[in-house]
């Protein structure tokens, strides 16, 4: 079962290369570690990923608007939030090899609960019991230095002339989510909400992993789609719950299979938390977390009310009741759902005749490219010119791509790879030179899953596709 989770990982690899969905970045210099750069397919995959959950999580929600915080901020923002004194990961190094490794990545390969929140006491303890167990990746052996807390903010450089990183640093941001915390009160400020309310925000963050690995599973730039829900202080538990629910929703309703995705409940909680739950999806390498879901308290508006000195309570304007708000929040990176969505997807089928089709039978609102509109042959000027005319009425409603390179059966192979739902082939009977004239002005339609063929009239085309997207 290993050999067979390996395989299909080591497939959709090579899919994303092939076909233009990842590429390592600056491969020609021999990349650039846990660094990946989405290609002409994959950027449009991600941009339809990040639309699906900003529809989901602001458009269709009355209570949550959208924000988009800078990716710099002032570095106190980090000491507040626990990062600078507490953002780390165990790190223990080979003393045979000098490999340096997460500890918690090691004990969990050899099926021990752990995680990153466990203390640096705590989670040593877990690596001495077990450390027969335990071996290096790289050379085998057994022999390592004990796990030290290595912290992963990134720092940079802006605005500091002194060469020394050391003096005032400034990071790159840790996650996202702080953005919205020290935006609370602007919003609160200048848009019509009530509690409660949300903010929802999708960027980049940055984190000097240790080891980042499983593809863009875990990468040191990553996106996230982040949403911050402020609530009463009682009402916190009853919203995380209709949140947990929501959010496990949006992926059934976007086509995954409910025996793919489970509910991980975090026994190690940090000490302000009240509950966090993960949504795990089954990746090729088994089940791992997808998205959290957490119930976070009133500490993150408390720090930041007093590293910054600005009150941060919510005045409630019929009871004129104050309170700093609790926060609940989703939190999900979008090469996660990426690489959930390409593995759920992520089909072989046996043809006749012996050969096999790779089909990527991603959700049509997914799909990178909607429509793939042919010629059925490429030398015949007239059939052409009559392909990029339906090509040029399809292309501004939806994602198409013109395609007249190889057989048409090739062609299907191609865009079945890359996830394309429907394609569309003008032949010589829709120029009206085939032998039934009662074809003319009408193309065929291939359905990518059903591989399934229908004739359709050209003026009812772009109808007749875009009922499948919307």
């Amino acid at each position: 079962m290993a050999a067979e989770k390996n395989e299909l990982m080591e497939k959709i690899v090579s899919l994303c290369k092939r076909r233009g969905f990842v590429f390592p970045s600056s491969e020609i210099y021999g990349g650039f570690a846990a660094v990946y750069d989405f290609g002409p397919y994959g950027v449009e995959l991600a941009k339809n990923i990040r639309e699906a959950w900003w529809k989901y999580m602001v458009q269709l929600r009355e209570d949550i608007v959208g924000l988009d915080a800078a990716i710099f901020m002032h570095p106190k923002v980090w000491e507040a939030s626990g990062h600078v004194g507490g953002f780390s990961d165990p790190l223990a190094e080979c003393k045979e090899c000098h490999t340096r490794v997460r500890v918690d990545h090691l004990l969990e390969e050899a099926v021990v609960a752990a995680d990153e929140k466990m203390s640096e006491t705590a989670i040593n303890q877990l690596f001495s019991l077990n450390k027969e167990r335990i071996v290096c990746p790289k050379c085998g052996k057994k022999n390592f230095t004990e796990a030290k807390s290595f912290n992963l903010l990134v720092q940079s450089n802006l605005g500091n002339f002194t060469g020394n990183l050391g003096e005032n640093p400034v990071y790159l941001r840790g996650e996202t989510c702080q953005g919205i915390y020290v935006n609370y009160k602007n919003v609160l400020d200048s848009v019509r909400v009530k509690m409660p309310f949300g903010i929802a925000q999708i960027g980049k963050a940055f984190r000097n992993e240790i080891t980042a690995r499983q593809f863009i599973f875990r990468t040191r730039e990553f996106e996230q789609m982040e949403m911050q829900y402020f609530t009463r202080p009682e009402a916190e538990m009853d919203e995380y719950e209709k949140l947990r629910a929501y959010r496990f929703q949006f992926y059934l309703d976007m086509g995954m299979k409910a025996e793919h995705l489970r509910w991980h409940k975090h026994e190690n909680l940090v000490f302000y938390a009240k509950e966090a739950y993960d949504i795990e999806y089954q990746f090729p390498f088994g089940f791992k977390e997808l998205e959290g879901v957490h119930a976070r308290g009133d500490y993150d508006l408390t720090q930041h009310a007093k590293f910054s000195g600005v009150a941060l309570d919510y005045l409630d304007p019929i009871t004129n009741e104050k309170y700093i708000p609790h926060i609940i929040e989703s939190s999900v990176g979008v090469g996660r759902m990426f690489l959930a969505f390409l593995t759920e997807a992520y089909t072989e089928e046996a043809l006749e005749g012996g050969d096999t089709r790779v089909v990527l039978k991603l959700p049509k609102k997914l799909a990178p490219v909607k429509v793939a509109v042919f010629p059925l042959m490429k030398n015949k000027p007239e059939l052409v010119a009559k392909a990029k005319e339906v090509f040029d009425s399809l292309k501004g409603n939806m994602m198409c791509e013109f395609d007249d390179n190889g057989n048409v059966g090739k062609r299907y192979r191609r865009q079945d790879e890359i996830g394309t739902p429907y394609c569309v082939t003008v032949d010589f009977d829709t120029i009206g030179q085939g032998e039934d004239k009662t074809l003319e002005n009408t193309v065929t339609v291939r359905d990518r899953d059903t591989m399934q063929q229908e004739r359709v009239k050209i003026e009812e085309l772009s109808v007749y596709l875009q009922k499948y997207f919307n």
